[in-house]
Parts: structure tokens; sequence; C-alpha cells
């Protein structure tokens, strides 16, 4: 059972690994947690991630690098759409990101990846920024959305056919609409 790659981009499935709607909203508690997200992404973890939950090494600090990855995410993904362009820019000027060239059905294709060495934090930035810019170029950048339930900040893409979809769930339209409902209700 899939616990973190609910959208199947990194980036977004990262932001969202904070959860208002739980008692705990640290959905990363520990390295293991950490070592599930990046298997249900496919990332790989070079070097290994600790087997113990709590690590004072290595683990810890990937895992308190990543959490401040989701943190600087979830404030590019927060803002209006006309500043969230400046701020993934300027993101993306702080990262380690290569330009590759890739061949894709015999077209080149130029795609960003973290540098060899790269921690796994920077990998995942690296991944997001990437996932992101191709979000835009295919037209959904004005669609990236976050929930309109509150407290959920849950970032999502937008793919109903008006372009008008306010929640990332059925459960928070569920539980927004009964919100609205008993305020009128008073």
């Amino acid at each position: 059972m899939r616990q973190f790659a609910e959208t199947g981009l990194a980036a977004l499935d990262l932001a969202n690994t904070w959860d208002e709607y739980l008692d705990d909203p640290e959905r990363l508690p520990d390295v293991g947690a950490l070592r599930r997200f990046c298997q249900e992404l496919a990332e790989p973890i070079t070097p290994p991630l600790p087997s113990r939950a709590r690590d004072d090494g290595q683990g810890g600090n990937d895992l308190e690098a990543v959490r401040a990855v989701r943190d600087r995410l979830r404030a590019v993904l927060s803002r209006e759409s006309a500043e969230r362009t400046p701020a993934l820019a300027r993101w993306a000027d702080e990262l380690p990101i290569r330009v590759v060239v890739e061949e894709a059905d015999g077209v080149p294709r130029q795609r960003l990846r973290a540098p060899e060495g790269a921690t796994l934090a920077e990998r995942l930035a690296v991944r997001s920024v990437a996932e992101l810019l191709d979000l835009a170029a295919s037209g959904d950048w004005e669609r990236l959305r976050l929930c309109a339930a509150r407290p959920c900040q849950d970032a999502f893409v937008d793919r109903s056919r008006p372009g008008k979809r306010q929640f990332c769930s059925t459960r928070c339209a569920n539980r927004a609409h009964a919100a609205a409902s008993r305020a009128r209700h008073r």
C-alpha cells in the first residue's frame, strides 16, 4: 500500500508530507518514513540511510535536510502564480543543477539532474524543480494549486476540464462543504 506517492510527482508528494489534518502533521517523523517515501517514488538512497528509526548520524541529517527542502517547496507553491515563477527561479539558482541532453523518441530533450555525489535532499530538490518546470511546460502551471479546505494545504494539479477545482481530494471537498453548510444554518 502506498503511503506517500499519491500524485506520482515527487514535488507534490514531498510538499504533502505535512498534513494539518493530522494530530501530528509531520508525515516524515523518522528515517524509516523517509526511506519508505524514497522507495515509493523510486528515488535511490545513496548512501543507504541507517536502519534505525532514529539516528544521530547521516540519516538524521538527511531527514532534516529533506524537511528543509519540503519547507522551501511549500513556500514556492504557496505563492500566487505570478510570484511563483520568480520564487522557483531563485530556488533553482541556489541548487547544484546539471543540464543533460537525453534522447526521447529520437528527439533530444534537455533534462535537469543533480550532480554526481549530490545529497538526497539536493536530488529531491532538483527533481522537484524539474517536475515543476515540466508542469509549467505542459500548460499546468496555472492549475497547480493548494487545497482551499482549511487547515489543509496539500498541493495538487487541477486536471478537471473547467479548471475550477479548489480541493485536493473528495475528503477535503466534503469537509469544506459540510463546514459551509453548518455556518449557514447557525
